[in-house]
């Protein structure tokens, strides 16, 4: 896949935010502040962070840059390398965890086998972190960064009070988010996130792919997870061993969420893993709440 990178906005969405969209792949998000302006994320590799800072070149005026990784997924924060020397990368602590696990080479390593355009990619961490939560005061405009984990244990959201617009990444996504496991730990996790960013009542929310900034979207989410809960809960005990549930009429993707018209075969695949996933860690939750009982 060669993604090229382009600027877009959505209605209604405040013009000091601009969405730096490679492609299908993901959307990065850029804010300009009184005092500084901020990139939140680099895209998947440093060439195509290179071509979203040479587009924005003209809305950057004299202020400094400061990055946000949001999280440590190939498709955020891969193009790290075109950042350095010339802004401060900031993500929650968690993130040098997971930079630290073999995985995280192997994965690039794989992918470069895969696509050409990741061998020249670097993994390059942040130079600062942080835990809990984190507020940048850009005059103006206030970024806060908000530990939502779930999705991955390091992943961050930014909610900007004064236009009421979350950034929400992967926490929240269209047709529906992945948990980290399938551990009944990290789905409480995700839908903790996902209630807290619904609770913010913005009248935006901005996720990372689904191209979407409906608040509806958190809701949809919420939604969701939920029905599984609510379908496995009537499970018998051989039903909660059936490894190839997720294929069962009744428990596949499109009897929880309809699939968009027109989704290319491989993202649907995509999604289909991710709520494989998903059910997995809701039957492992009902499995240990009847332990419990």
């Amino acid at each position: 896949m060669n993604a090229s990178v382009e600027l877009c906005t959505y209605p209604e969405l405040d013009d000091r935010i601009v969405i730096v969209r490679a492609g299908d792949e993901v959307d990065a998000v850029f804010v300009r502040t009184d005092r500084f302006n901020v990139l939140i994320d680099t895209l998947g590799t440093p060439e195509l962070c290179r071509m979203a800072l040479d587009l924005l070149e003209g809305k950057t005026a004299a202020r400094p840059l400061i990055v946000i990784n949001s999280h440590m997924d190939w498709d955020h924060f891969w193009g790290n390398a075109a950042i350095v020397g010339r802004a401060p990368i900031i993500a929650h602590a968690a993130a040098l965890d997971r930079l630290r696990e073999p995985s995280a080479q192997q994965v690039l390593k794989d992918k470069a086998s895969q696509e050409s355009r990741f061998r020249n990619v670097e993994l390059i961490g942040p130079d600062i972190t942080f835990s809990g939560s984190m507020v940048l005061n850009g005059g103006d405009l206030t970024l806060e960064l908000i530990h939502t984990p779930g999705h991955t244990p390091d992943h961050i959201a930014v909610w900007i009070p004064e236009l009421r617009i979350c950034l929400a990444v992967d926490a929240v996504e269209y047709p529906i988010p992945e948990v980290w496991s399938k551990s009944a730990e990290d789905l409480r996790l995700i839908r903790s996130s996902l209630e807290r960013i619904r609770d913010l009542d913005a009248r935006l929310v901005i996720p990372a792919h689904g191209q979407t900034s409906s608040p509806s979207t958190v809701k949809a989410n919420l939604a969701y997870f939920e029905a599984l809960a609510e379908r496995v809960d009537g499970l018998s005990e051989g039903q909660l061993a059936d490894r190839q549930l997720s294929r069962s009429s009744g428990f596949r993707l499109e009897d929880f969420v309809a699939i968009p018209d027109g989704m290319p075969a491989d993202t649907v695949t995509f999604y289909r893993n991710c709520h494989e996933t998903n059910l997995g860690a809701t039957v492992h939750a009902h499995i240990e709440k009847l332990k419990s009982t």
